[in-house]
């Protein structure tokens, strides 16, 4: 847990110049990285989206605040069918989740419609092991989904990979 810590806390850097103010993070899991965003954007509206009910019930436990003051939704759902309007978002983040993600283009297509013109997609992930998605498939799979604007980081020594596409 502390390495996925780590992880998704160098991810996190790289939106220090943005100021979203609608985000959705992809695979929430426990809840951990929605608490960041809430802190990291005190005027944003953040939703998590986890396909499992036990991650959701987790995540809703440890964010309770802000659900209650509404500043957060957490749903139970898929990434192929995400319950978003069309432009509505404006950051997704998925931090480890999209090995687990069913379809990855259509997955993709689905955050490219619900973001709005100039909205980023983040991915970030470790890359030893699950290596189906290295840096070029992502990138080709990001383009056939619509994406065509991207910045990519690497950090070398951790195998980790950080991947911004704008809409």
């Amino acid at each position: 847990a502390r390495a996925h810590g780590k992880l998704w806390q160098w991810g996190l850097a790289h939106l220090k110049l943005f100021a979203p103010l609608d985000i959705a993070d992809l695979g929430c899991g426990d809840g951990r990285v929605l608490a960041e965003l809430l802190r990291m954007f005190p005027q944003a509206k953040v939703t998590g989206l986890d396909s499992s009910p036990e991650a959701v019930q987790l995540a809703r436990k440890r964010n309770h605040g802000d659900i209650t003051s509404r500043r957060c939704e957490i749903v139970e759902g898929s990434v192929a069918a995400l319950p978003f309007a069309d432009e509505t978002l404006d950051l997704v983040t998925a931090f480890e989740t999209i090995y687990f993600w069913p379809g990855p283009l259509e997955s993709f297509r689905e955050v490219y419609r619900a973001l709005m013109p100039g909205g980023l997609f983040m991915i970030v992930n470790k890359l030893d092991g699950l290596t189906a998605y290295d840096k070029m498939t992502l990138i080709r799979l990001l383009k056939e989904a619509g994406f065509d604007e991207f910045s990519v980081d690497q950090n070398e020594a951790q195998h980790w990979l950080c991947i911004i596409a704008r809409k």
